[in-house]
């Protein structure tokens, strides 16, 4: 392969992966907030929408399946309760220039949320305070190192982790929130299985 082919696999590579929140002003992550909000109402309305595919997510150790649109997002609000009594959930999986993620440091197999990790947590406060979203979606991704029931659990505790957080620290209303993990079916960087940015917190606008 020519240094030339390299180079372009490379900067494929970089476009592929997903620009952090921490990385996005305030009035982006609302306008992403939006426009997320506005594709799952046209999802629910039975109209197929680009940057939005609607995925059946299997308990772990099985392979998620591509659903139709008008079997989309039925019982969003239930879907942290059904993952964690291992029952099949409903994915909403944006396009990347779509997605709003936060790259949360945890110790290993820790949940706890350290204090040099507040900074990008707080701006995510300010803009969900700002917003008339009534439903966000907080999802725990981890890398692909170890097994998928272990990376599930322990991303949904990190999602968790998160949602008190700004229910404790930043007074969001608990119904404005839900807990969902996706151990490792989602890497925002596929060529590096073990990547950093594939340990992440997604954050989704439901309605």
């Amino acid at each position: 392969m020519s240094w030339r082919c390299r180079a372009l696999s490379v900067i494929l590579c970089l476009l592929a992966v997903p620009v952090a929140a921490q990385e996005l002003t305030e009035e982006q992550i609302l306008q992403r907030f939006e426009a997320q909000r506005d594709m799952y109402r046209a999802t629910l309305g039975g109209q197929k929408t680009r940057g939005l595919d609607m995925v059946v997510v299997p308990p772990p150790d099985t392979a998620p399946a591509t659903v139709p649109v008008a079997e989309a997002a039925r019982g969003d609000t239930t879907q942290a309760a059904a993952q964690a009594a291992g029952e099949t959930v409903t994915f909403g999986q944006f396009a990347p220039e779509l997605q709003v993620n936060v790259a949360i440091r945890f110790a290993f197999d820790s949940a706890s949320i350290a204090p040099d990790q507040r900074p990008a947590l707080e701006k995510m406060c300010s803009v969900m305070r700002q917003s008339d979203i009534a439903l966000f979606r907080i999802v725990g991704h981890t890398d692909a190192l170890g097994s998928d029931s272990y990376n599930e659990n322990l991303s949904r505790l990190r999602a968790e982790e998160v949602r008190r957080w700004l229910m404790r620290d930043c007074g969001i209303a608990a119904s404005r929130l839900e807990a969902l993990g996706m151990g490792k079916r989602f890497l925002a960087n596929p060529v590096e299985p073990a990547a950093a940015e594939n340990r992440r917190v997604e954050f989704q606008a439901l309605s």
